[in-house]
């Protein structure tokens, strides 16, 4: 739904009226069955509507925070928890988990590194499960 500020060309009445599109209202108009509430032209323009603005912007951007913080907060335990229980690889990520996967390597440990988006799904074509962790730079936050 779409809501325009309608004015009369006629009388220069101006009035709201809801449309389902903005393709919506061009239909409407052209089929000549929008008119003026006031003296009923069929002269009818849409002008610019302004969006609505929440007035407590501010109070939702600091609602937000804790939340932001706590997200943050359970992140850094998940990667201090992989850091103390995998082993890093580094870029070599697809490397090693073929090399483990296809039995050239055992490892007691299981890895993380780093790996594109392609890597990634070529993995996981080949049937080796992979898992994407968001990481935070601890120096940047």
């Amino acid at each position: 739904m779409i809501k325009y500020k309608l004015k009369c060309k006629k009388c220069n009445n101006t009035f709201d009226s809801w449309f389902a599109s903005s393709k919506e209202f061009e239909k409407l108009k052209k089929i000549k069955l929008i008119n003026c509430t006031n003296c009923n032209s069929l002269e009818i323009d849409k002008s610019i509507m302004s969006p609505r603005i929440s007035s407590n912007l501010n109070s939702t951007k600091n609602n937000s925070q804790p939340k932001i913080n706590e997200v943050k907060t359970k992140i850094f335990e998940f990667q201090k928890y992989i850091k103390k229980n995998f082993e890093y690889v580094g870029d070599n990520f697809s490397y090693e988990a073929r090399s483990i996967h296809y039995g050239k390597k055992k490892n007691k440990k299981g890895i993380y590194g780093k790996a594109s988006s392609e890597d990634i799904k070529e993995l996981k074509d080949e049937g080796i499960e992979t898992s994407i962790v968001p990481w935070i730079n601890e120096k940047e936050n």
